[in-house]
């Protein structure tokens, strides 16, 4: 999910910068749930707009409970620091207020009416279906805002609605018929699958030995490293109330549920016990670190590791792979003790021995074999192609070609809508599929298909077009940042 999400980053992000609009009020109980600490303070300077701490908080609360929606129980604060989540945050309130900013120039605005007119419509002011004061201020209250600031929030959304809808796009009669056709049209094929699995080839060592030789820098062992080690056990002791209620006062935020909400003192008791054991642990860690860096003290143990051995965190694994010989390496915690490594020396990679290499230069070989003769075989079968007769297939047929899996039926589709030869081969990973289009036809397009054509080719245009708008304001307006440090925490 994570690989997916960082793939697509953008374009989620930019999905949520449309919804967030319409956000306010639709999810509005729990959105201020979530304590960032300090309230005050100026993040940037956009043009002449000044965006505050608390608005660049809020657009985080927006992005983690959008995310969550999203991705469900998968969507948690790790997924959302290993997503820079906080970066995105940062970088889409400065895309709203670039946007805000060519609103104030335009001379665009919106009235009280309008703040009204929008208040009185979200259902968490409302008692017995209509908007209550006292309500609008209790929720308020139990959200940590107040009126003024969740107004003004409410009238930069409306703002920014304003914009949308200047530069929204609808597009034309002629690119719906044009993209629906393309994307429902219907090829007549004919296909034959060829597997290479099925091919029996012969390995015959000699040629094992050969295929080695002349590829034995690919097959190399890990770096190694001659390292001496000394761990600092987690220190065991009573954690007076006191010290729990004072670490707590200080640190609530580093404690919270999977939907970023503080734990209370009794839901977090246990974590902040350890917290205070890990943070004296690691003060005598420091000590001892200072110790065997000066030579006052030994490590407890020396050997060689591979670098594809090490157990440790990727991050610390990276800082033993850069480090120089006989560096001491400030201690890092692992598995709820600290580690101390000095390296002693690099051992740079070496070829493996045919043996030690025999496995992996044996599939090597067997799949470079496979793909050469079932290539040649696809070649000499094109000639004369005849196949097999599937009748008419579109870009959604993904259970209608046997011998296909339904994602190696998508790739071959999609690659056969995309192609331009009538008869041809496409390779799908150790399969070929020759195939030769009969005839093709347009089908008749149903009220719910182009409706989402329509969605979907809007959705396109409106944000490539926002996406063009952001990057043309960004060299209008100055931007002038305060936030030192956007990562997540």
């Amino acid at each position: 999910m994570i690989t997916w999400m960082q793939r697509h980053k953008r374009w989620l992000v930019i999905t949520i910068w449309i919804s967030t609009i319409a956000f306010v009020g639709a999810g509005f109980v729990g959105w201020g749930s979530y304590d960032y600490g300090k309230k005050q303070g100026t993040v940037a300077v956009v043009g002449d707009r000044q965006v505050s701490l608390d608005e660049y908080q809020r657009e985080y609360s927006y992005l983690y409970e959008q995310y969550a929606k999203m991705f469900g129980e998968q969507f948690n604060q790790e997924v959302a620091k290993q997503l820079n989540l906080s970066d995105m945050a940062y970088n889409l309130v400065i895309q709203k207020n670039l946007i805000l900013s060519y609103a104030d120039e335009l001379g665009l605005d919106v009235t009280n009416e309008d703040i009204v007119k929008e208040l009185v419509q979200i259902q968490a002011f409302q008692k017995e279906g209509k908007f209550d004061k006292e309500t609008y201020v209790q929720v308020l209250m139990q959200n940590r805002t107040n009126p003024t600031d969740f107004e003004n929030s409410l009238k930069r959304d409306l703002l920014l609605q304003k914009i949308e809808s200047i530069f929204k796009i609808t597009p034309s009669n002629q690119e719906l018929d044009l993209v629906s056709n393309l994307l429902f049209i219907e090829d007549n094929i004919n296909v034959t699958i060829l597997d290479s699995k099925a091919l029996n080839i012969e390995v015959p060592q000699s040629a094992l030995k050969t295929y080695w030789e002349a590829n034995k820098n690919s097959y190399m062992s890990s770096a190694s490293y001659e390292i001496e080690t000394q761990t600092v056990d987690l220190i065991n002791k009573e954690v007076t109330a006191e010290e729990i209620d004072e670490y707590y006062s200080k640190f609530k935020t580093d404690f919270k549920k999977p939907d970023g909400k503080i734990k209370t003192l009794e839901e977090a008791k246990e974590e902040i016990t350890k917290a205070i054991l890990l943070q004296e642990t690691k003060k005598e860690a420091l000590k001892q670190y200072i110790d065997l860096k000066k030579e006052k003290a030994s490590f407890s143990s020396k050997e060689v590791v591979f670098e594809n051995e090490f157990k440790y965190a990727l991050e610390d694994i990276k800082t033993i792979v850069n480090a120089k010989e006989s560096d001491v390496l400030k201690p890092f915690l692992h598995n709820d003790r600290y580690v101390i490594i000095k390296v002693n020396k690099k051992i740079e990679p070496q070829p493996l021995e045919f043996k030690e290499a025999y496995s992996m230069v044996s599939n090597d070989y067997l799949m470079t074999e496979r793909q050469i003769q079932i290539a040649q075989k696809a070649k000499e079968m094109l000639k004369n192609f005849k196949g097999d007769n599937l009748g008419y297939v579109n870009r959604a047929s993904v259970n209608k070609i046997p011998g296909l899996n339904p994602n190696e039926a998508g790739e071959f589709l999609n690659k056969l809508f995309t192609s331009s030869e009538p008869k041809g081969m496409i390779e799908l990973g150790e399969k070929i599929v020759l195939y030769k289009i009969n005839n093709v036809r347009f089908t008749e397009i149903n009220p719910a298909q182009k409706e989402a054509v329509l969605a979907t080719l809007t959705n396109l245009q409106n944000n490539e077009l926002m996406t063009n708008l952001i990057n043309s304001l960004e060299n209008r307006y100055e931007i002038q940042s305060s936030l030192e440090n956007k990562k997540d925490k």
